[in-house]
């Protein structure tokens, strides 16, 4: 099969999970045997020194009528079977779905995030959960300046959702969207995209690591460390655990943090960033992994990466992470943002050490059944061939 996988990469200085999950993806198909063409578009290269810059890129967003042009030639020269796309923000724009549509060429969509029904992409303002616009009007985002607090920036997000649902960009022109989970899926349904239209496909791991045996008697914390991550539960809750935990990682509160009084840093440990060996050696010999995410998380890699390494996770209850985390079998789930509720499930946890070790098999059989490359592939392969199998105008 020819594959046309599209993907607008993020900056280089602020990588992106998108980013390594399509180029996971675009690896795996060419694994697999399959001709993989690319159409890539790199912030790197936006130019938004002035405000006309600002504007012309906020115009592009909406409807980049270059890049309908530009993928029109390159479908009609190399013809591939169906049309793959990741991010399209802000420079591809919804004009790609229609290039390829034109050309009756099939179109999926992996949503990494919620930027077609969310001028903010995340369902989050003031660093909480916020569905305004899902149950109400779209216009809440203007109020609110949803998008990096500017009016602009948000104004013409908020004109790409209005303008593309107008004209049919998101339910015409798109074959298929592919969720990450099943909360991302009901999501995107409130948010005026068909249910018939998406498929469930989560994440996946391009490498199975050996599982470990959770014998270092320490918890870990793998992330960005800001408020919408839960650090801040997390650093209040394990003041009063008897247990080293391993932070791995850096973000805007990292500072913070580190001065907090010495008490509350007894027993933790600041590693930083690390090379994605060291991280997985460190999961597999903790017993446990904490993900106290406090907004809608798309798929966090952190669980696949712990579940692969047969580590159990103590995740919030919210969004996805609680549709993931299977109580009593992959970890255990605590109330989002609330310090109580974590350390009683820290406590709960740590005082059963045959469910840890039952829990440790479950993780790793979870990852096996559901989250290998090879799972991911079968789901990916059913989800084009249904596509394909589609009549077309």
């Amino acid at each position: 099969m020819k594959i046309l996988i599209c993907h607008n990469y993020y900056r280089s200085s602020a990588p992106s999970g998108e980013d390594a999950v399509a180029e996971n993806e675009i690896n795996l198909l060419k694994e697999q045997g399959h001709e993989v063409l690319t159409f890539t578009r790199f912030n790197d290269d936006l130019d938004d020194s002035s405000l006309l810059k600002k504007i012309s890129i906020a115009k592009n967003t909406i409807w980049s009528s270059p890049t309908y042009t530009e993928l029109t030639k390159y479908l009609t020269e190399h013809k591939p079977d169906i049309v793959h796309f990741h991010s399209i923000f802000p420079q591809i724009s919804p004009s790609a779905y229609k290039a390829c549509y034109d050309a009756s060429i099939p179109v999926i969509h992996t949503l990494h995030n919620f930027r077609s029904i969310c001028p903010g992409a995340l369902l989050q303002r003031d660093e909480k959960v916020c569905e305004l616009c899902l149950h109400g009007s779209i216009l809440n985002s203007l109020k609110y300046k949803c998008y990096r607090n500017s009016l602009l920036a948000t104004g013409a997000l908020t004109a790409t959702i209005i303008y593309n649902r107008w004209i049919g960009s998101y339910t015409k022109y798109v074959t298929q969207y592919i969720a990450l989970t099943q909360f991302s899926s009901s999501r995107m349904v409130m948010g005026k995209i068909p249910e018939k239209l998406i498929s469930i496909k989560p994440n996946f791991l391009p490498v199975s690591p050996v599982p470990g045996e959770g014998s270092g008697n320490y918890a870990v914390y793998v992330g960005r460390l800001s408020i919408e991550k839960g650090v801040k539960t997390l650093f209040d809750a394990w003041s009063e655990i008897d247990m080293k935990l391993k932070v791995i990682g850096d973000g805007p509160l990292m500072e913070e943090l580190k001065f907090l009084p010495a008490e509350k840093l007894k027993n933790i440990e600041f590693c930083g960033y690390l090379d994605r060996q060291s991280i997985l050696d460190i999961i597999r010999n903790a017993s446990f992994q904490l993900v106290p995410s406090e907004w809608y998380e798309g798929f966090p890699m952190v669980l696949l990466e712990a579940f692969s390494c047969g580590t159990p996770v103590i995740g919030s209850d919210i969004g996805s992470i609680g549709e993931i985390v299977i109580e009593g079998e992959t970890g255990m789930k605590f109330k989002p943002g609330d310090v109580e509720s974590l350390k009683q499930t820290i406590t709960q946890l740590t005082s059963n050490k045959a469910l840890l070790k039952k829990m440790r098999i479950s993780s790793r059989k979870a990852f096996d059944d559901l989250y290998s490359k090879e799972i991911s592939y079968d789901i990916l392969m059913s989800i084009y061939n249904k596509a394909l199998g589609r009549t077309y105008k």
